[in-house]
């Protein structure tokens, strides 16, 4: 659904007062919800994560509205035998970002919610190649922006537009993952290095040592360098998955059953990706694919999430107003879902 019209029908329903009968109709008995940095500056950060006083929202509306937060393992098992007396949310985090701990888990606390984290090697061993990172950072440093492997001159000097201009590279990006090794020269010539980024951003080693041993919370696998792993061939995709596995299970002393993919859409994974993780030992993978938890036998490894947008946007989405839509068009839930996961993850 086109981004404008998506929104148009979202408040045209809550305004109607419509939500809650679509909710009974449409919702899943199930949902996993991304995130990714949860931001206390979100305009300065160029509107790239979650806001704070959204991620409470989220947390908030999911108690309020009767939805129980549980782990990915108790949400599968409940879902697979066939729970219908509640609804269920769990919360997962990708790329292990400092914010998550010093922002996202006082939040967690205080409502005693499970949580997930999906970490790539290269986040704690500062050597992942975060171009989201770069990108960003190029453009709220600088007016003028030059983007060489484009061959695009950006003008940017208000939020607006360096917003604007950061989602047209990432998109660009997004079209082709190949691309993003080309911004490496733009990266150099501007001085940024990627590295310190990782050192800002990311938790470290004894970060998520720390943070494996907190109980409400669980450590997955991410991949080792955050590649899409379709454009890769398939020893290599099988080492991504493994050895990020071997690296965090060595680290945190701790088994790591579940995955993200990279990106998690239709162009960075597929069913050899699925077939991939199940053989080095994930009992689980999640896509970016939106969607809700329902029929059975579950896929657990291209298990469906959904992303938090903005207010309205989360209840339309948890309320199953998406699959509504898509349904009175006619067309299969998960044909529509397949365009979707668009967000760096």
């Amino acid at each position: 659904m086109d981004h404008r019209l998506k929104d148009f029908v979202c408040h045209g329903v809550n305004w109607a007062g419509l939500m809650p009968a679509v909710r009974s109709l449409f919702a899943g008995r199930a949902t996993i919800i991304i995130f990714h940095e949860i931001q206390r500056e979100f305009r300065s950060e160029l509107e790239t994560g979650t806001p704070v006083s959204l991620f409470e929202h989220s947390l908030n509306w999911l108690r309020r509205e009767r939805w129980e937060i549980v782990s990915l393992e108790e949400c599968l098992e409940r879902v697979s035998r066939d729970d219908r007396s509640r609804r269920y949310a769990v919360l997962t985090f990708d790329d292990g970002y400092r914010d998550n701990v010093s922002v996202a888990l006082p939040i967690l606390e205080r409502h005693n919610a499970p949580f997930l984290i999906y970490v790539p090697t290269g986040a704690p061993t500062r050597t992942l190649n975060a171009w989201w990172l770069g990108l960003r950072e190029l453009i709220r440093s600088r007016d003028d922006v030059t983007v060489d492997a484009m061959d695009t001159r950006f003008h940017c000097a208000d939020v607006q537009s360096k917003v604007s201009a950061l989602a047209r590279v990432t998109e660009w990006v997004h079209e082709d993952y190949r691309r993003a090794a080309m911004l490496a020269l733009t990266f150099r010539k501007a001085g940024l290095s990627l590295s310190a980024l990782n050192d800002r951003y990311f938790l470290d080693k004894k970060e998520i040592q720390a943070l494996s041993r907190h109980p409400l919370a669980s450590i997955g696998g991410h991949t080792t360098s955050h590649s899409a792993l379709k454009i890769l061939d398939s020893a290599s995709a099988r080492a991504e998955m493994a050895d990020n596995r071997n690296y965090l299970q060595n680290l945190t002393q701790r088994p790591v059953r579940h995955l993200a993919y990279p990106y998690g859409n239709p162009r960075a994974c597929g069913p050899r990706e699925e077939q991939l993780a199940s053989a080095v030992g994930f009992s689980t993978a999640v896509t970016t694919r939106p969607g809700h938890l329902d029929a059975l036998p579950l896929d657990h490894f291209g298990l469906p999430r959904v992303f938090v947008e903005s207010r309205i946007g989360f209840q339309a989405q948890m309320s199953g107003l998406q699959r509504a839509f898509h349904m009175l068009r006619g067309d299969a839930y998960r044909a529509g879902a397949a365009a979707g996961g668009s967000g760096t993850t």
